[in-house]
């Protein structure tokens, strides 16, 4: 049996992005210190995980000491040495973007994404690119290309999608920040599945490239260990770019320290009136209630009165991305089916049907239905908020085949693709802000996580309430979490099998 894995610099890879920048800034530690920490962790458990496409090692020491050598010309920048991992998503000059499919296994990026040059212009260091499901069109995270990512906290299980590597290699210590993107929820479900705070924007908020400008479910967003970190991040991330016409002026700057919520009336809802919710789950969210409830707000629940369940909304999402550029792309694909995987096949067989303007009618009837309906049950009722959970089970197996696969929750079975995540509600009313909060463990050792939303743009008081959580909850990385709670025999199953 192989030794459990103990990393000598884990103080390193799971400190905060505020204790960091702390220290640089006191010239205690070098970012060139910490990037090598978290190189060596790479090297220790990405065979076990599986969360990078590719490395670029070489640039990020060249960047590490350029940043070293800013602090000591006190010329540092808001993220100045900082690792951040990039979602295969987000192109880099000379960098290759796979999207998780072979169809794209060569394809070489020619510019930047906004949010890569906010990055390189804030002192970021960008060491690795991570793992994604093919085309970003599944909740789990495995491909032909490139395996099985699997959850650092329990290997059986899914770290999550879309931006499910971003969230496994922080979970991991392999970085320090990392890059999501949200159209079904992949920001949100990812970070639910790894602990992680992470924030969906709203539309505009964060420049797109342009090819995605009209992608209006579509918003790009900060992964962090800490809430103070998925701000910082956040900050760097917001604000105009010069090819993207629907990004949002001026650039908004949200503050790392809030007011107290005491007297804020908070709604709250644990299904949606549709969701089985595993106990587990429910048992952590009311848990997060009493720490708001402690921080003096009034939590009430409500019937949000939506009219549908979740494969509706899932329909609904559906049409509202493949009505556009994106199905149009993924209608391309099916000129390479053989190449697809089984879920990537799906979606590109629905494209090729999608005739473009009923779908999109049918997306903008329903928008503005349910728009109405959570205004009137929370927003225009005196809620501030409205609560719940982010999935409704984190019991998801890691190769989990949403075109083939089943689960049970209660011992009830749900619809494959969307019956265990809560987020699709919210890629529909994307005009709104939602920060994902982790809400402890369930008996698998594997994170559950609660979705904060609030009215449209208005990002401020969601933080605040997020913020007023992060100060009670207690953390979840504190020194080498990883593996301490993995079965000994995944590890040793996963070592002899290689990638997955």
């Amino acid at each position: 049996m192989a030794k459990p894995l103990h990393s000598k610099g884990s103080d390193l890879i799971y400190a905060s992005t505020a204790d960091l920048l702390q220290r640089y800034q006191r010239r205690e530690l070098s970012p060139v210190e910490v990037l090598e920490a978290q190189i060596e962790r790479y090297r220790e458990v990405e065979p076990l995980i599986n969360a990078c496409t590719y490395t670029h090692f070489d640039s990020a020491r060249k960047a590490a000491q350029e940043s070293e050598q800013r602090y000591k010309n006190k010329t540092a920048r808001p993220l100045e040495g900082i690792t951040v991992a990039l979602k295969d998503e987000y192109d880099v000059t000379g960098w290759i973007t796979t999207a998780g499919s072979n169809v794209l296994k060569d394809n070489v990026a020619t510019s930047n994404h906004p949010a890569v040059d906010k990055l390189i212009q804030a002192g970021a260091v960008l060491h690795m690119q991570t793992t994604v499901p093919e085309m970003y069109f599944a909740a789990v995270t495995w491909t032909d290309l490139w395996g099985v990512t699997r959850n650092p906290w329990n290997l059986n299980y899914t770290v999550g999608g879309s931006s499910g590597g971003s969230g496994a290699a922080l979970a991991a210590g392999m970085t320090t920040l990392a890059t999501g993107s949200d159209m079904g929820g992949s920001t949100r479900i990812p970070c639910a599945f790894n602990g992680l705070y992470g924030f969906k924007p709203p539309y505009g908020r964060n420049a797109p490239p342009p090819g995605s400008t009209f992608l209006l479910p579509s918003t790009e967003g900060p992964m962090a260990r800490t809430f103070e970190g998925m701000v910082r991040l956040q900050n760097v991330l917001s604000g105009p770019a010069p090819y993207t016409p629907t990004a949002l002026r001026p650039k908004l700057k949200l503050p790392l320290r809030y007011p107290s919520i005491k007297g804020m009336r908070i709604a709250f809802s644990m299904n949606q009136g549709w969701a089985e919710i595993d106990a587990d789950t429910q048992a952590n969210t009311r848990e997060a209630l009493r720490v708001f409830e402690r921080q003096g707000a009034v939590i009430e629940e409500v019937d949000l009165n939506l009219g549908v369940d979740g494969p509706a909304l899932r329909t609904a999402l559906v049409n509202a991305l493949l009505s556009g550029g994106f199905g149009e792309d993924l209608k391309q694909l099916n000129a390479y089916s053989d190449q697809l995987t089984s879920y990537g096949r799906y979606f590109s067989e629905i494209a090729a049907t999608t005739r473009g303007s009923a779908e999109a009618k049918q997306a903008e009837d329903m928008i503005n239905a349910l728009y109405k309906r959570i205004q009137d049950a929370v927003f225009l009722n005196g809620y501030s908020a409205v609560l719940m959970p982010t999935l409704a089970t984190s019991d998801v197996a890691a190769d989990f085949d949403p075109t083939k696969d089943t689960i049970r929750i209660n011992g009830q079975p749900v619809e494959p693709n969307v019956g265990w995540v809560l987020t699709a509600l919210w890629n529909l009313l994307n005009w709104n802000p939602v920060v994902s909060i982790p809400t402890g463990l369930n008996r698998n050792q594997m994170p559950t996580g609660l979705q904060i939303c609030t009215t449209t743009y208005d990002d401020a008081t969601a933080m605040r309430i997020a913020s007023a959580y992060a100060s009670e909850a207690p953390a979840l990385f504190t020194g080498d979490r990883f593996p301490a709670f993995l079965n000994q025999s995944a590890v040793d199953q996963v070592r002899s099998t290689g990638r997955g």
